[in-house]
């Protein structure tokens, strides 16, 4: 598909750069079937069905934001994957200045000797030393806001508590899985209290998921790997809900992805541990989800493919219009939309 078909208008000033106060406040746009509805967060309670179970990432983002100098040139890295106990792969800011075997100096005695660029630009980084790479990020590293919140206002130390979901327990992500950034304690226990679960996964969000799209069309793009885990016993929960007639939601585009993942063609989700690079465009049929909460996306990106392949192309734009009409806020601090199509 044609990746301009993907594009629509957004208002610089929807983009949110900070989240509700609380963060259940947050708006959250319903698109049932054919039907369209404004609601918040906090009233998912009375919005889901007993029986249903809500998939969230416990993934936890790490300082993954680097800056340091290979010489006398300024150099500024983003890890996104982690390749080995001392490798990450990396984009790397003014990094047509290194070679392959430089060492870049990030201050607070942490280094890392550059190799094997790859094709997207990227860099194989490899850390010095013998101490623990968490623990060199968390003296030399920077929480990693997404580009379209850095650009206007610096990371501060709100963001260390604002960029984390209450679910965060397995570190390795440079971005928030940002839906679940809407849940507090209060919520999950009326969640619970109305007959709706949950359950955790891990997918290690990466920073290609900022990426824009290059290629004109879908079949062209590329998507980034990242690293997930959905153990034995979530699997078996997951098919016991959707066989007692419950609906799996996944909380975030990267609960979905991993959860199609790790299902077959028969529908049923067997556990999975690796790296994933699924892209989910319009004519995907989804095997393992029935619906899903997500934030509003990027223009031409493919999670709002994603969210299009799910609910229809002209449903997602006459949804983000009215998203737009009615003063929604936008990406990662933003509100929320709770996708259940037709046939959930």
């Amino acid at each position: 598909m044609k990746v301009d078909l993907f594009d629509f208008d957004l208002p610089p000033e929807r983009i949110a750069l900070r989240p509700a106060s609380p963060r259940d406040a947050a708006r959250l746009l319903v698109l049932d079937g054919a039907t369209t509805r404004d609601r918040h967060v906090r009233d998912l309670a009375d919005t889901l069905r007993p029986g249903d179970l809500l998939v969230f990432n416990d993934t936890r983002v790490i300082p993954a934001q680097l800056d340091g100098r290979r010489g006398e040139a300024k150099v500024g890295a983003t890890l996104h994957l982690r390749e080995g106990p001392r490798r990450w792969r990396a984009f790397v800011r003014n990094g047509r200045r290194l070679r392959d075997g430089d060492t870049i100096d990030f201050g607070q005695d942490v280094a890392a000797v550059a190799s094997e660029r790859g094709e997207d630009g990227s860099w194989a980084l490899t850390f010095t030393g013998h101490e623990r790479v968490e623990l060199l990020l968390e003296r030399a590293g920077r929480m990693p806001l997404p580009p379209y919140i850095a650009a206007r206002r610096a990371a501060d130390a709100r963001d260390l508590a604002d960029y984390q979901t209450i679910f965060a327990s397995e570190p390795g992500a440079v971005a928030a899985p940002t839906a679940a950034l809407h849940f507090t304690p209060e919520l999950m226990a009326a969640l619970s209290g109305a007959g709706i679960e949950h359950e955790t996964l891990t997918l290690h969000v990466g920073a290609g998921t900022f990426l824009p799209v290059k290629a004109e069309d879908t079949d062209a793009h590329r998507m980034h790997a990242e690293w997930g885990r959905l153990d034995i016993a979530t699997a078996e929960r997951l098919n016991a809900v959707r066989a007692a007639g419950g609906r799996v939601i996944a909380v975030g585009t990267t609960s979905l992805r991993l959860i199609e993942s790790a299902t077959g063609e028969d529908g049923v989700v067997r556990p999975w541990e690796g790296n994933t690079a699924i892209f989910i465009t319009p004519g995907y049929r989804f095997r393992g989800i029935d619906g899903l909460l997500t934030n509003f996306h990027l223009p031409r990106s493919t999670l709002f493919m994603l969210v299009s392949a799910l609910m229809g192309l002209d449903r997602m734009q006459a949804a983000y219009a009215h998203a737009v009409e009615n003063g929604y806020r936008f990406y990662s601090y933003g509100d929320a939309s709770l996708l259940l199509p037709e046939t959930a």
